[in-house]
């Protein structure tokens, strides 16, 4: 290998001998899978990724786009940062989202709010029912506490770091990183008011499904939960696809479920009238 980074046009023809390799975690283009819902062709199904342990991933995702993602292992920790693509200024609002439905825990029927009152996601569908709308993300600061390291290029890689990774991307920085939701890691309120972290792991394949209710830029970090009890940093892969859908109907069962999710709904409909 020595000899191969030595020689330029050697280390090229080891580049292009790596063509068609194909490794666990890694964007599939053009996106295929052969377990999308019926209906979905391959020119509806946009973003077909597995996100590894201790890795990232954004992307841009169109208004009507259904997101799944599948805890491959029953380890994965999915924690979503979401903007207004067309405005990034407005963004999750972790605090809206909890008091303006009235409930702290996500699940199928439960929306995420920006800071200008609208609809960003929707979840369409649940089957793990362990979310987190309380603790955000670990940082460089928390693991090197916890795990002796928490540098980016490091072996114990952190959330914050990772949202850094994916937002620049988009242009974004560090001011930008606002406090996120995690799917599939989840805590519970005790009656003292302490908070009990509810990581599994758990049985493989559970997925969750988002209905992106505007045009967003979804950054998604997956890396242990910040209050994770176990002395080993643990994750596992997380599968992410996307496929184009209908835009929310007026008699949609999720918009019309609550006066106050109703309202977010409108909102949106005003901003897509300008």
């Amino acid at each position: 290998m020595s000899e191969v980074l030595a020689n330029p046009l050697a280390a090229r023809d080891h580049a292009r001998s790596m063509e068609g390799t194909v490794a666990e975690s890694m964007p599939v283009l053009p996106p295929v899978a052969d377990d999308l819902p019926m209906g979905v062709t391959p020119g509806d199904h946009v973003w077909e990724e597995t996100i590894a342990a201790g890795g990232y991933a954004t992307r841009r995702l169109s208004r009507g786009t259904r997101l799944r993602l599948i805890d491959l292992r029953g380890d994965a920790c999915a924690s979503l940062l979401v903007f207004n693509a067309e405005m990034p200024t407005e963004r999750l609002n972790v605090a809206d989202t909890v008091k303006v439905q009235w409930n702290a825990y996500l699940g199928e029927g439960k929306l995420l709010l920006s800071d200008m009152g609208r609809v960003l996601f929707s979840i369409l569908a649940d089957d793990a029912g362990t979310h987190d709308t309380f603790c955000g993300t670990s940082n460089a600061a928390t693991n090197a506490a916890k795990y002796g390291d928490g540098s980016n290029s490091g072996l114990y890689p952190n959330g914050r770091d990772r949202f850094l990774l994916g937002s620049a991307k988009h242009g974004l920085g560090r001011r930008d990183v606002h406090p996120c939701v995690t799917l599939f890691k989840g805590t519970r309120i005790e009656a003292d008011g302490t908070i009990t972290p509810l990581v599994g792991p758990y049985e493989a394949g559970r997925s969750v499904i988002l209905r992106a209710e505007m045009d967003v830029i979804v950054v998604i970090a997956n890396v242990p939960h910040v209050l994770d009890p176990r002395e080993d940093w643990s994750v596992t892969p997380l599968r992410v696809s996307a496929w184009r859908g209908a835009v929310t109907g007026e008699n949609d069962p999720v918009r019309t479920a609550t006066p106050e999710g109703l309202r977010a709904f409108k909102n949106v409909e005003d901003y897509f009238r300008r």
